[in-house]
């Protein structure tokens, strides 16, 4: 991409350009520098990039544009867009990304996902809307009850379609897609392009123009990799010790019960976390995802349903407490940092018995970690999180050489949290007590029932 490059140069209208410059954007990304003239010129588009490379407003763009600059006019129960994303966080995601567009055009849209009741979705719809975002299920349920039509779509889009074939989104969407207009521009955004997103393009797209930026396969190269070898004992501590540092932190895990009991361990020892996962309504992701944002919780404690469609701002630190199943899940968990140019770091707790699994998912990842054995007293964290610890006492310093799992981060919004107080007596060894457990995500031995909380 030329240096010269701008959005003007690459066709987008001036009030586009400049909502853009409003919000300080004003050089397109490689995957918006590639796509742009051909999705601005009406041709259905196949682009292909990472997790974090620009999708969102290379679709967006030449989307207004089309629908700003059509004869036609909103009507009820017809929208004249419609953008399909895998989850509820990303459609969120696109709807904020959208508005300063859509102010600056006259334009307006709707969500329309599941765990929410759909009267306000119903009521927008019915007085009409250019634009609908979409998660398949509910949109599909709306359809079936007559409450919209897809025959005035002028613009169909697929984001993040891998992930939606991941989830078995794809007999869906493809009854979706069977509703739209086949005359209608069409543009089709993947991390990667595995057989079931293939057969979405060959049968939906006319004879599209196909761009790859950069794919899920090719890591980015601000990301520092690391794998700390721990034992059982260690795993918990050496965690706390990287999650207390100052900074916006996720980590993941592999299964629900395991992200609720690790934040719950991390607030415990005095660091504030909030968790994420299927098991919780929507009012409380968006509870949870307002903290992070804020900063009044600084780590995200998350399953996969973070990997994709997740966007904060300045997350320095990405931890695999539990490593992925799989290199592309892998992929798309990290790439909740290092965006948007930042450096970003990126840190894999690995157990004994895990050497073989993490050892083949690199490789399949394309990743050269460098992979320590590290105990709670080891250099090497102060490096992966830099900054002074706080601690429960109230006092601020330098960290003894053996640190206490009881530590507190400091608080990001400027207001002490309750969680960010001091623990009290007795949590840091608790904590302590847990550690082993918490390091093995298949014990369930001492599981006991948890009433669902929303933090």
């Amino acid at each position: 991409m030329s240096t010269d490059t701008t959005f003007g140069t690459l066709g987008v209208p001036a009030k586009l350009t400049a909502a853009l410059a409003q919000r300080g954007i004003t050089t397109p990304t490689p995957i918006q520098a590639a796509t742009l003239p051909d999705s601005l010129a009406g041709r259905d588009v196949l682009g292909r990039g990472r997790t974090g490379s620009g999708k969102t407003y290379a679709f967006l763009l030449p989307l207004v544009a089309r629908l700003a600059s059509a004869p036609s006019r909103r009507m009820p129960k017809r929208p004249r867009a419609l953008i399909l994303a895998p989850t509820r966080e990303l459609v969120a995601q696109i709807e904020e990304s959208l508005a300063p567009l859509a102010a600056a055009t006259g334009l307006n849209s709707r969500t329309v996902f599941g765990g929410v009741g759909q009267n306000p979705q119903v009521a927008a719809l019915r007085k009409g809307v250019d634009i609908v975002i979409a998660c398949p299920g509910r949109l599909e349920d709306l359809l079936g009850q007559g409450h919209l039509s897809l025959d005035a779509v002028e613009v169909t889009v697929l984001d993040e379609a891998d992930h939606m074939a991941d989830l078995g989104f794809l007999p869906v969407v493809r009854r979706l897609l069977d509703r739209t207009p086949r005359e209608g521009q069409r543009m089709l955004f993947s991390a990667t392009l595995d057989a079931g997103v293939d057969v979405l393009a060959k049968r939906y797209l006319s004879r599209p123009v196909t761009h790859e930026a950069d794919s899920a396969q090719s890591p980015v190269a601000e990301m520092d990799h690391h794998v700390l070898h721990v034992g059982p004992a260690h795993h918990l501590p050496v965690l706390l010790d990287l999650t207390a540092a100052p900074g916006r932190t996720i980590v993941f895990t592999r299964t629900k019960h395991r992200a609720k009991k690790l934040a719950r361990q991390l607030n415990a020892a005095g660091v504030p976390a909030v968790e994420l996962h299927g098991n919780l309504s929507q009012n409380a992701r968006t509870r949870t995802m307002d903290a992070f944002h804020s900063g009044a919780a600084g780590t995200l404690v998350a399953t996969d349903i973070a990997a994709r469609g997740i966007h904060v701002d300045d997350v320095a630190l990405v931890i695999h407490a539990d490593p992925p199943v799989e290199h592309k899940a892998y992929l798309h968990r990290s790439g909740r940092t290092a965006r948007a140019g930042n450096s970003g770091t990126v840190v894999t707790m690995m157990l004994d018995d895990q050497v073989r699994d993490v050892r083949d998912l690199t490789r399949k990842a394309g990743i050269r970690p460098t992979i320590t054995r590290v105990n709670p007293a080891h250099p090497l964290l102060r490096q992966l999180a830099p900054g002074t610890r706080d601690f429960p006492g109230g006092y601020a310093a330098t960290p003894p050489a053996a640190p206490s799992p009881g530590r507190a981060r400091q608080p990001r919004s400027g207001q002490p949290s309750r969680s960010a107080q001091s623990p009290g007596p007795g949590r840091a060894d608790r904590a302590r007590r847990e550690s082993q457990p918490a390091a093995n995500p298949g014990n369930r031995a001492r599981r006991r029932p948890q009433r669902q909380t929303a933090r």
